[in-house]
């Protein structure tokens, strides 16, 4: 399950720790009358109703002042377009230039908000200023008072932000039902090398075979060297194979044909990003010249090894795809990037990462104009699956999602 991030917004002093620690019911964030209290995002995790793991980020007042409060209101800005859903907050019934240009900016970037009129109990919200407000933004407008708010005020709050999320949600799966449904026999082939953590199975694995679970789908977890013994002595069949990018090759090899098979990684970029602005980048990789920078942008820090696939293993098969001296630069969390000249961009899976996470990353390197895929598709690419009978059918089954 995705961890959704709500941030709370709004110029110094209106009441955003006290609106933090009012939703976490502790003591997350400083609360004092002094303006700027609030410094660098302070993030508390919990789990609200209806939604699961949150995290509630209270930020810097984009009204902050000098060279340093410019920084910190720019990070705040950052960190807004990461969001899931913002809280803006505004008091004493003032929706100045600072609000308007924030919910203008959240708007833009298509981030759910709400607008949230704190410090009731000091000035009541205007009933005309509220529904100016939600015609204007066509979004909820709630009124708080974090002094004298009771457990009910605290259920409205949460309850309003449930809703509001997943209105947002969407009914996207992972594994749709019309690529595998209720009695589908689905082979899941999941290699066991340096790359894989001991003692479990990847992220994306997991998610796939509970997708697959939640679809009543029949699953088969194999590695590959099982392959053989499965097809040509038992003579199994499915009606779908899923692999780890890496072995890609081996698997397609083995797949009788007729049977779509598809990637781990590749389910992960449908569900959570741009998947057809993947699939388009793609073919950049055929254009690549000497001097070229590729940036392989991963959505968590982790401690690399040498069979690493970003950092180790795309490049070396870019390298020896095009056969040109590339140069590489790897980007780790959600970090910025770095002011250089690409030529393609790969994004992992992004199973540490949200649907909004990765759009919003996405859409800044894209508008720059540079071509960015998926590590799925760029390793089915390199390895010559786009040609392959299977892959093309599963590409087509999910492309109709």
């Amino acid at each position: 399950m995705e961890v959704k991030n709500i941030i709370v917004l709004g110029r110094r002093n209106a009441g955003k720790s006290s609106l933090v620690n009012l939703l976490t019911g502790q003591s997350v964030s400083i609360v004092s009358d002094v303006a700027g209290t609030t410094t660098d995002p302070v993030r508390k995790r919990m789990e609200i109703k209806g939604v699961g793991p949150c995290n509630i980020v209270d930020t810097a007042g984009i009204d902050d002042e000098g060279t340093v409060g410019g920084m910190r209101s720019e990070r705040s800005l950052k960190e807004a377009d990461f969001a899931d859903l913002a809280l803006l907050l505004f008091c004493g019934n003032k929706f100045g230039d600072y609000e308007r240009g924030l919910a203008n900016h959240l708007k833009n970037k298509a981030i759910p908000f709400i607008l949230v009129h704190s410090k009731e109990d000091i000035a009541p919200l205007d009933e005309s200023l509220r529904m100016t407000l939600t015609d204007e933004f066509d979004c909820p407008v709630m009124n708080v008072s974090s002094v004298n708010a009771d457990s009910a005020d605290r259920d409205l709050m949460l309850g309003s932000i449930a809703y509001k999320l997943n209105q947002e949600e969407g009914s996207g799966t992972l594994v749709p039902k019309t690529l595998a449904g209720e009695g589908s026999r689905v082979l899941l082939v999941c290699p066991i090398d340096k790359g894989a953590p001991s003692g479990r199975l990847i992220l994306p694995q997991v998610k796939t075979l509970r997708s697959l679970l939640d679809n009543r789908a029949i699953v088969t977890v194999a590695q590959p060297s099982e392959l053989n013994k499965i097809f040509n002595e038992k003579g199994e069949s499915f009606d779908l194979v899923i692999t780890d990018s890496q072995a890609f090759s081996e698997v397609s090899a083995a797949v009788p044909e007729g049977i779509p098979v598809g990637s781990f990684s590749i389910l992960m970029a449908r569900l959570k990003g741009p998947f057809s602005f993947f699939l388009e980048s793609v073919s950049a990789i055929d254009s690549l010249k000497d001097g070229d920078r590729v940036l392989i942008l991963e959505s968590c820090t982790h401690r690399a090894s040498c069979d690493d696939i970003g950092r180790v293993k795309i490049p070396a098969m870019l390298k020896k795809y095009s056969g040109k001296d590339l140069a590489f630069d790897f980007v780790s969390g959600l970090d910025d990037i770095p002011e250089n000249s690409y030529s393609l961009a790969i994004q992992c899976g992004g199973c540490m990462a949200t649907s909004r996470q990765i759009t919003s990353r996405v859409n800044s390197i894209a508008e720059k104009g540079i071509p960015v895929t998926n590590y799925g598709l760029a390793i089915a690419f390199v390895k010559g699956l786009f040609s392959n009978a299977n892959f093309k059918a599963f590409l087509h089954l999910i492309a109709e999602e």
